[in-house]
């Protein structure tokens, strides 16, 4: 009998490792805690020659480098940037509008600019959405924001 319990055991551990195998550990997780992750970030100022004053460049560390290039599930709230309709454009804050990062003084790691998938659009809510999208880190343009999330959906 305990043979047997054995047995479905390993198998179980089996399926469980190998479903998991190619997902980062990072990403085997809540996706709201994927914003834990994201706050993994530090900053250096530099005087951006083009505009002529100081700027912060941001420093990644290598948590969130290992999800650069990588399809991530991410929770929040929508900030739109071209009306409240159908959002193919909009940025995507941990936190709802009025303690967002451009309203209620949270920080720049709290923001990512999202692209939906071509042909799709997100439908504005004010309540918290789940999307998933391939992250992409931006430490160079400082015309964006640092995190982007292109070829968008939503999850639910």
């Amino acid at each position: 009998m305990h043979y047997k319990t054995f047995k479905i055991s390993i198998l179980l551990f089996a399926v469980f490792l190998f479903t998991n195998a190619n997902v980062p550990a990072e990403l085997q997780q809540n996706p709201a805690d994927t914003w834990k992750i994201l706050e993994k970030v530090t900053f250096k100022t530099k005087k951006d020659p083009m505009l002529g004053y100081d700027v912060d460049i941001p420093i990644f560390s290598k948590e969130v480098k290992a999800l650069a290039g990588e399809t991530v599930e991410i929770r929040g709230y929508i900030i739109p940037v071209e009306g409240y309709k159908q959002q193919g454009y909009f940025v995507f804050s941990a936190y709802p509008y009025n303690l967002c990062y451009f309203c209620g003084g949270a920080g720049k790691e709290t923001v990512m600019e999202v692209f939906a998938k071509e042909g799709t659009t997100v439908k504005y809510t004010a309540k918290p959405i789940t999307i998933k999208g391939k992250l992409v880190l931006n430490s160079k343009d400082v015309n964006k924001l640092m995190y982007l999330l292109e070829d968008t959906v939503l999850v639910k």
